[in-house]
């Protein structure tokens, strides 16, 4: 199957990307423990790219089934290539996504990069296109899981603040993620 291979190939890629800085310099912005290889967010990125080049044609289905295969470990740098493969197939999104989206949140967020990429993007993009859906976001408001809880607030939040207040709240982040936060 191409996205067994595919996955695997990812997950070599990473882990020959390491970089040993990353593993010590990050950990002053994040509060919880967090599982990583040790890749800077921009190459993190730039890989991303590269293998969805590769999948772009296959069904929305099988990449997703590929997201959830990289949720799975927990590892960030795995996470953030599946919100940005779940979001380069946002043209194919239907309503029924919802509960993809809905329990990636709820089963694999596990801090606020995750958090923030995955609904700024995906969440984000699928609620512009299917708005009926924010009853249900806001249900996420009430949730025990605090990653939930963050979720239903993030979507609607950058573009209505102020932005020094984007700045300063933003402030710790490594400039790549610096740059994405402030981009309109």
């Amino acid at each position: 199957m191409q996205l067994h291979s595919t996955l695997q190939e990812i997950r070599q890629v990473l882990k020959d990307s390491i970089d040993e800085r990353i593993l010590t310099s990050e950990k002053k912005f994040f509060k919880e423990e967090i599982q990583r290889y040790g890749v800077d967010t921009a190459t993190v990125g730039k890989i991303g790219k590269l293998f969805f080049a590769s999948i772009k044609d296959c069904p929305k289905q099988d990449i997703f089934e590929l997201c959830e295969e990289l949720w799975k470990l927990g590892l960030i740098e795995e996470a953030i290539i599946a919100c940005n493969f779940s979001y380069y197939v946002h043209k194919k999104y239907k309503p029924a996504d919802f509960v993809v989206f809905e329990r990636w949140v709820n089963n694999y967020v596990t801090n606020w990069a995750t958090c923030d990429t995955m609904c700024n993007h995906t969440v984000g993009t699928f609620l512009e296109m299917y708005p009926d859906y924010m009853a249900e976001l806001k249900k996420w408001a009430k949730s025990p899981n605090r990653w939930m809880r963050r979720a239903s607030s993030v979507i609607s939040r950058k573009d209505k603040m102020p932005r020094t207040a984007l700045r300063y709240a933003i402030e710790k982040m490594p400039v790549d993620m610096k740059a994405e936060a402030m981009k309109k």
